[in-house]
């Protein structure tokens, strides 16, 4: 979890400050569960229902969409901290993971598709020693922690054996890109809210939606995704409604999505967007009165225990004076150490007390 990095944080008018860690966790998951439950949905509808497969075009829409959202919630360009320059490399790769993810869809089923997100979790977690900024570690418990989360979700996934995955090889290759740009881009959030913590959670979405549109133009006329999107939108305009709708609920979810990085980091939120896998699975059997076999049960108990695990407290055992601290040929180094630590810690609190402007 992060330090002074939630200082001045909000999410929607509700402030994210002096609230304890579980409150600011639980209201940023609540969002992001809510936005995402309701994406899943219209996902459903639009690719298997209507069977409209057009990833990156819905991608560019959302973007204009998010624009205006981001327009009426009162930012302005004025507001930022941060150059242009800074949201090039997220902005490439926020397009190219949304793109991906969403025209995967058209050359693998859900189930497949879960199946390879699922994952996120551990490339996020690896590639965070390697982002400028960051270079984070993790402990051993975390890593387990989120390999049960994984193997419990492919184990649920599986179990439906009406709707087992089907795996197309131009698929497999969109959702694994998908997931290379996924290990960069929570980190890559991470390391801005850390280098810059004025830095709010509108400026990152306004400028790497900005920067990040012209991104999937590109793509969309190679493909020839632009045309042929656009004439079968046409036809059913209805279409469009779903997709506002549909992006105005995802833009709950990225807003909470890009609070809970700022605070707590982004394997943390990569282990809650694997849980919301979960729960989205689960009320879909609920829902609509699947069975649920043995093997559901085996998976639910995997990420169940996963989740148990991350949340656990790191017991960090107090350093205990040796048989060397009391040693009169060590008192003369050991007293320097007791006061440059009590220096330190003063120095600290003295830079808490300053203001930030």
């Amino acid at each position: 979890m992060k330090g002074e990095e939630d200082q001045g944080r909000y999410l929607f008018g509700i402030s994210l400050t002096d609230r304890p860690k579980w409150q600011q966790f639980l209201i940023c998951s609540s969002g992001f569960f809510f936005g995402y439950l309701v994406n899943g949905i219209c996902e459903e509808y639009v690719y298997n229902r209507l069977k409209f497969s057009y990833g990156w075009y819905f991608t560019f829409v959302q973007g204009f969409v998010y624009l205006v959202l981001i327009y009426l919630q009162g930012f302005t360009t004025k507001q930022m901290v941060n150059p242009w320059k800074t949201y090039v490399k997220l902005s490439a790769v926020l397009m190219g993971s949304h793109g991906l993810t969403k025209g995967s869809l058209a050359f693998l089923n859900y189930p497949a598709q879960l199946m390879f997100k699922s994952t996120k979790v551990l490339p996020v977690m690896v590639m965070g020693a390697f982002i400028p900024g960051l270079r984070r570690k993790y402990p051993a418990h975390e890593y387990l922690s989120a390999v049960l989360l994984v193997v419990g979700l492919i184990l649920f996934t599986l179990a439906d054996a009406h709707t087992s995955p089907n795996f197309s090889v131009i698929g497999v290759v969109m959702v694994t890109g998908a997931l290379v740009m996924d290990s960069f881009l929570g980190n890559l959030q991470e390391a801005i809210f850390t280098m810059n913590p004025e830095t709010t959670q509108m400026e990152m979405l306004f400028c790497s939606t900005v920067v990040g549109l012209p991104f999937l133009i590109p793509p969309m006329i190679l493909t020839g995704e632009l045309f042929t999107a656009w004439n079968s939108c046409s036809q059913h305009p209805y279409v469009y409604g779903v997709l506002v709708f549909e992006a105005m609920a995802t833009f709950v979810g990225q807003v909470s999505v890009l609070s809970l990085i700022a605070i707590f980091g982004a394997a943390t939120t990569a282990m809650v967007t694997t849980a919301r896998k979960a729960v989205t699975l689960l009320l879909s059997y609920l829902i609509f009165t699947k069975p649920l076999t043995e093997q559901h049960g085996s998976g639910l108990l995997l990420i169940a225990m996963g989740i148990v695990l991350k949340l656990l407290p790191e017991n960090k055992a107090p350093a205990q004076n040796s048989k060397s601290d009391f040693d009169p040929r060590n008192g003369k180094s050991y007293l320097k150490e007791e006061k440059r630590s009590f220096e330190h810690a003063q120095d600290e609190e003295s830079e808490e007390k300053r203001p930030l402007v």
